[in-house]
């Protein structure tokens, strides 16, 4: 039987909330303690927590004692854009602590969420592989470039086990745009659903790469209870699925709802997109851990068509 106990800082958001209602199911919920800044009503174990507060967030570790901690916490790319010294602090300040407090209490695994954002004008954008140059165009990116060598740095310092995943745009029904700039691949089948129409930041031809959650959650999983052996990185591994581009999104949504229509204006989202690869070469996660996505863009969409249809969201 599994003794894993674990924590997730962030649980709110996105990716921590789904995290954390899947790891609950796997590991029963006496084994999963979910914290956020502000309450969260899904879960069974939660506390709430600002990952900055070092004493509390000490004493919460001393009291729970987790064997592995998802580091979920942080600021996203727009609205680190508006307000980058918080993204910085919130963002670099929060995994720090994570890291010193997961070195004192001899944590076993840690988790930490990079981004395709930690690539920039010096990365070739067009299959964008592992190892070429970081150069962040945004504050968010910057953050989670420090974020990855910081992990690397306690590994090879302390011998602590870091593993992360370089997360592009997550799609999901279950959660509300949250601030990045992907976001609007979510917030786009809301809007139709509403209004019928979408005013999109983004140019029509801005391809990125994407993911379903499902997809997110189960890679997230997988490189977290791989081996220690098979782990080749620890700053964080390319991860990828799929992608398109709004023009090519909006059309799939047409073949569920042939009225929708979509109005590009991009805005200083763009600005950030144009630096982000189109695609994401994830031969090493493949190789190492066995990374294999299951959504296409096809699938997704008529996973998020369904789900609301089923939420009744979708009338």
């Amino acid at each position: 039987m599994n003794k894993d106990r674990i924590l997730i800082t962030g649980a709110g958001g996105q990716i921590g909330q789904e995290l954390g209602l899947v790891l609950e199911d796997k590991y029963g919920a006496d084994h999963v303690l979910t914290t956020d800044l502000k309450p969260v009503s899904c879960f069974a174990k939660f506390l709430t927590l600002d990952v900055l507060d070092y004493d509390r967030y000490e004493e919460m570790i001393k009291d729970f004692q987790p064997t592995v901690i998802y580091h979920m916490a942080g600021i996203l790319s727009a609205v680190g854009e508006r307000n980058p010294e918080l993204a910085w602090k919130v963002n670099t300040g929060g995994w720090i602590n994570t890291l010193n407090l997961a070195v004192k209490y001899q944590v076993d695994r840690v988790f930490f969420p990079s981004s395709i954002a930690v690539f920039g004008s010096g990365s070739p954008l067009d299959h964008t592989d592992q190892n070429v140059p970081l150069h962040p165009a945004t504050m968010y990116g910057i953050t989670k470039v420090a974020g990855e060598n910081l992990g690397q740095y306690y590994f090879q310092k302390h011998g602590l086990d870091v593993r992360g995943l370089r997360y592009p745009g997550i799609i999901s029904y279950q959660t509300a745009p949250g601030g990045g700039t992907t976001d609007y691949a979510i917030d786009i089948f809301h809007q139709i659903i509403h209004n019928g129409i979408y005013s999109c930041f983004l140019s029509r031809d801005r391809e990125l790469p994407m993911m379903y959650v499902e997809d997110a959650i189960r890679g997230t999983l997988e490189v977290m209870e791989a081996p220690r052996e098979d782990i080749g990185i620890h700053t964080a591994y390319n991860f990828g699925a799929m992608s398109f581009t709004p023009a090519e999104l909006i059309a799939e949504i047409k073949k569920y709802i042939p009225d929708a229509q979509m109005e590009c204006k991009p805005d200083f989202r763009d600005d950030i997109a144009k630096n982000w690869p189109n695609r994401i070469v994830d031969t090493q996660a493949r190789k190492d851990w066995g990374w294999q996505p299951e959504y296409t863009l096809a699938g997704m969409v008529q996973e998020m068509i369904t789900h609301l249809q089923d939420r009744n969201i979708l009338k």
